[in-house]
């Protein structure tokens, strides 16, 4: 908290409730993603090992760390939204005015890569890090341990 503080970012973090379940989580990282990738705002996600009530939800972190986006989160209606979010940010970096969505999303999740970073507070004691390291490569390939 207090570096992202120091670096001048908003700091997001999930708020888990009795009936939060995938939908739930695929909705925030869309909310984490249009504000980082779309509005170009600066933040960091913060996400602890007590917060995972479905692997799946570490799946979509270990994308995230290695590629920059969760495949598929977002539909076409909303890709094409995001588009248009970043499409005079896109000109401005020197893409053509004319560019294609998949150069305009590709654009984006440029931008999330850039201005959206993850601190994970996992706890190393106990099988299960190990077997999330095993599983999931980009919480050892991409991150500083």
């Amino acid at each position: 908290r207090l570096a992202a503080f120091l670096a001048d970012r908003d700091i997001f973090q999930i708020e888990i409730a009795k009936g939060y379940d995938t939908t739930s989580w695929r909705d925030d990282l869309r909310s984490l993603l249009k504000k980082a990738g779309g509005k170009g705002e600066s933040s960091v996600f913060l996400f602890t090992d007590t917060q995972i009530k479905d692997e799946g939800f570490v799946e979509d972190i270990n994308n995230l760390l290695n590629t920059g986006e969760v495949p598929n989160i977002f539909p076409m209606d909303e890709k094409i939204q995001l588009c248009d979010m970043v499409k005079s940010a896109a000109k401005a970096a020197g893409l053509p005015g004319d560019a294609t969505i998949n150069q305009l999303f590709a654009y984006f999740v440029q931008r999330c890569r850039e201005l959206c970073g993850i601190v994970l507070c996992f706890s190393p004691i106990g099988d299960s890090w190990r077997a999330r390291l095993r599983s999931f490569p980009s919480l050892v390939n991409c991150c500083t341990i």
